[in-house]
């Protein structure tokens, strides 16, 4: 078991070529499997599309139970958000061959975007642009993740009793239309609970949304922490910490 739980850390975390393009095959799985599983939601059940959910499933169970492996202690595994994310894509993926309740299952899967956030580490080790704009990411990605969690939510709970929200691009463009306060008028719930939900997507849409736009047009900074104050951010080409005058060495490569 030392020796396998060994071969999957060189695998995961190695610094071999092989070992960092498994980790680019990860990276555009993950990709892949968030359009494949909005695209899947305008399908209909057949025989290749169940054959299809069914090798993802299997293919995500190995990567759990190798994440799993690896993890030290293993219990602390399951405090991560993404591995609950796992847990329920994989289960969605399997349920629909003893359940018809396939429209509840096939909105579910889109918790697989919180993955991203893992996704995200991996993009930062490996290339230059993301490390640069990490702060314009991160607030695009909450947005994103926010919007396509409330888009699912939005076609479970009006699917079935909504005439106009038929799918899941139905749900999407009511979310979005709803965060950026535009109301088109065209979709309107008149329900409780839909209104509630309404009010939800505002007041946390819209700050999210502000967030985004703050990391966008202010004053570009870096990362870097001052060894003696903890100041994290400052400018790209700052010599002394601004907040106590420390002498401060800013990783660069080269570049403005």
């Amino acid at each position: 078991m030392d020796k396998l739980r060994g071969l999957l850390r060189r695998l995961y975390y190695g610094s071999s070529r092989f070992s960092y393009g498994f980790r680019i095959f990860l990276i555009i799985f993950e990709l892949a499997l968030i359009v494949f599983f909005v695209a899947a939601s305008f399908m209909e059940r057949q025989t290749w599309l169940v054959a299809t959910e069914l090798s993802i499933a299997f293919l995500l169970t190995l990567d759990f139970v190798a994440r799993w492996l690896m993890s030290q202690p293993r219990y602390r595994y399951f405090y991560k958000i993404s591995t609950w994310a796992d847990l329920v894509v994989i289960g969605t993926l399997i349920l629909p061959l003893i359940t018809e309740n396939l429209l509840f299952l096939r909105a579910v899967r889109v918790v697989r975007i919180f993955r991203s956030y893992h996704l995200l580490t991996e993009l930062y080790e490996h290339f230059t642009f993301f490390r640069k704009n990490r702060d314009a990411i991160e607030a695009s990605l909450n947005l994103l993740v926010f919007i396509f969690v409330m888009s699912a939510v939005v076609y479970v709970l009006e699917v079935q009793r909504h005439p106009q929200i038929n799918n899941f691009i139905d749900a999407l463009y009511f979310t979005v239309s709803t965060l950026s306060t535009t109301g088109f008028g065209d979709i309107t719930f008149d329900d409780t609970p839909g209104r509630i939900l309404s009010i939800g997507i505002m007041i946390v849409g819209v700050g999210l949304f502000l967030r985004l736009l703050q990391v966008i047009f202010r004053p570009s900074k870096v990362r870097h922490t001052c060894p003696t104050c903890g100041l994290s951010r400052h400018e790209p080409d700052a010599i002394h910490c601004k907040h106590c005058g420390e002498t401060i060495n800013i990783e660069t490569e080269g570049e403005g």
